[in-house]
């Protein structure tokens, strides 16, 4: 959020996560398929992170000083790329290239291709390892810079996962944030069948974290939380997780009743429909 921006935090939010939904679309037509659902329930969070949470400069994605964003969830570029072009990290005509030959924005994440990106994730169960890394060697230059970490409730299926989070915890990490899209679904199945997780809450407050649990698509609640961490201050040395239960395919009702919603394919005559509920629905005041 702009410092000339007088408006509610909440409503620049939501009105650049809607901005980001129709970029999710128009990225997403251009393969005609993709990781569209998961990107779609994820705008929320990542326009929340962006806009209202993150220290970086645009025009300069390796400032020293920057916050740093790092995407566990490789597959979940198409909606990192949103978020970017939201802030003007990447211009926003850029986003037709999408997954196309010698594009810098590819359809998983590499960090040697975009601008912004500081992670070649995709591999899961390793963000979280490579932001404990981070995080302490930022404490150890004397930076004063957030890690923030995002990954998936599939991700906490790997054993990795808990290894960084027990590692964060006896640092005293109190600068690392990791934020998980607890949107039940994987590339197997769902996710209580495939491995279940919970109760998640439980077990990252066992591995001392401070741990909250919010709707992932009520941006109210998203920005409660990251105050609630802001008011515990880095100071406590306790690593933080929000776990953001979000709905595949928010704001598209065709995408949300759809079974298949992992790696969706959908049709040409299908996108314009898309565009015209997702605005259906902001115009009728959904959070």
């Amino acid at each position: 959020m702009t410092a000339v921006d007088q408006r509610p935090r909440a409503e620049v939010v939501r009105e650049a996560a809607h901005r980001m939904r129709h970029h999710i679309l128009n990225m997403g037509e251009v393969q005609g398929q993709g990781y569209v659902g998961q990107a779609l329930g994820v705008a929320d969070v990542l326009a929340a992170t962006y806009v209202d949470q993150l220290r970086f400069r645009a025009d300069d994605p390796d400032w020293a000083e920057r916050d740093r964003f790092l995407l566990s969830t490789g597959h979940y570029a198409i909606a990192l790329y949103a978020a970017l072009a939201e802030v003007g990290t990447v211009p926003v005509e850029e986003l037709e290239t999408y997954g196309s030959d010698g594009s810098r924005l590819p359809m998983s994440g590499m960090a040697s291709y975009t601008p912004g990106m500081e992670i070649s994730g995709g591999s899961l169960g390793h963000g979280l390892t490579v932001a404990v890394g981070m995080a302490l060697g930022l404490r150890l230059r004397g930076s004063q810079a957030r890690v923030v970490n995002f990954l998936s409730d599939g991700e906490l299926d790997e054993g990795s996962t808990w290894e960084a989070a027990m590692g964060a915890a006896h640092h005293r990490l109190g600068r690392l944030t990791a934020l998980v899209d607890m949107n039940a679904l994987q590339a197997d199945g769902r996710t209580e069948s495939v491995l279940s997780i919970e109760p998640a809450e439980e077990k990252w407050a066992a591995a001392g974290w401070f741990t909250q649990r919010v709707d992932g698509n009520d941006v109210d609640a998203l920005l409660a939380a990251f105050d609630a961490i802001a008011e515990r201050s880095a100071d406590t040395g306790q690593p933080s997780v929000i776990l953001c239960d979000t709905r595949i395919g928010r704001g598209v009702p065709l995408l949300e009743a759809r079974e298949k919603a992992h790696f969706m394919r959908i049709d040409a005559d299908e996108w314009e429909l898309c565009r015209q509920q997702l605005s259906a629905g902001h115009e009728g005041g959904a959070k």
